[in-house]
């Protein structure tokens, strides 16, 4: 369908080298888009390109640290000169798990630079060039931890609520411009990451599975209509929500698989 078509515009995914950024990617390649893929690793950056090359997918990328205003400002310049940014997917992030009461200040801050400040830094940058463009979509990667609290996770989860907040905001400020903000927060995810403890039998799993009114994990390509729908016209007025791709989790209080 037309109003789902991203054929001639070109999408920036930050961190987009592997697992859910990944798979987000690929749906918006795969809807025509032009792929910009950022890492801090060329190695990663590179095995990641071979992907979505082999894929059929027109791909580049660049290697920066988007908590690093002066060289996010110098590559993005760079990424422009070859045409312009349609569509900003800010999926960049990392989770430190360990108690508040041991968390360093240092470790907290971290977390909180790569999933909310890099995102406030690469958005702004991008924004201008939409602002001059006459508009632009703009996707932050939320979390479930922007809703809800989890042991463990105090700096993760305080960066994702605020980057709810973010979305917004500068939802707010820049629909005047024609600029949709809005996000996605991803559930429990079946990937490499998760797979030790995706077995039967295994605490966590039961409990995820239990607690899931879809009774599974998300596999990845769940993600993909979320990212293409909010990166088309067909969003167009959609600005400043939040997508929770989680299998319904956030619209039950959970009850156990033995309970009605």
């Amino acid at each position: 369908m037309e109003l789902f078509n991203l054929e001639g515009k070109r999408a920036m995914i930050t961190g987009a080298t592997h697992g859910l950024g990944m798979a987000m990617a690929i749906g918006l390649g795969k809807a025509g888009a032009e792929l910009i893929i950022t890492s801090t690793s060329e190695s990663n950056l590179n095995m990641a390109l071979a992907q979505y090359q082999k894929a059929g997918f027109k791909a580049s990328g660049s290697v920066f640290d988007i908590t690093d205003e002066a060289e996010v400002s110098k590559q993005i310049a760079s990424i422009l000169l070859d045409g312009p940014i349609d569509v900003l997917v800010n999926n960049a992030g990392i989770i430190i798990r360990e108690p508040a009461i041991d968390m360093s200040v240092e470790k907290f801050r971290r977390v909180v630079d790569v999933n909310l400040v890099g995102a406030f830094i690469v958005s702004q940058l991008v924004a201008k060039q939409m602002i001059e463009r006459g508009g632009g979509k703009i996707i932050n990667i939320c979390s479930m931890m922007s809703e809800l609290g989890r042991n463990t996770v105090s700096a993760y989860a305080s960066a994702k609520g605020g980057l709810k907040m973010l979305t917004k905001n500068l939802a707010t400020e820049w629909a005047k411009y024609n600029i949709q903000v809005n996000g996605i927060g991803p559930g429990y995810f079946a990937t490499s990451q998760t797979e030790p403890i995706r077995k039967d039998g295994h605490p966590f799993n039961d409990f995820i599975i239990g607690r899931t009114p879809a009774k599974r994990w998300g596999d990845p390509t769940d993600l993909e209509g979320a990212a293409v729908f909010l990166s088309s016209k067909a969003s167009d007025f959609i600005n400043g929500q939040i997508l929770y791709i989680d299998g319904g989790i956030l619209a039950t209080i959970g009850k156990p698989n033995n309970e009605d």
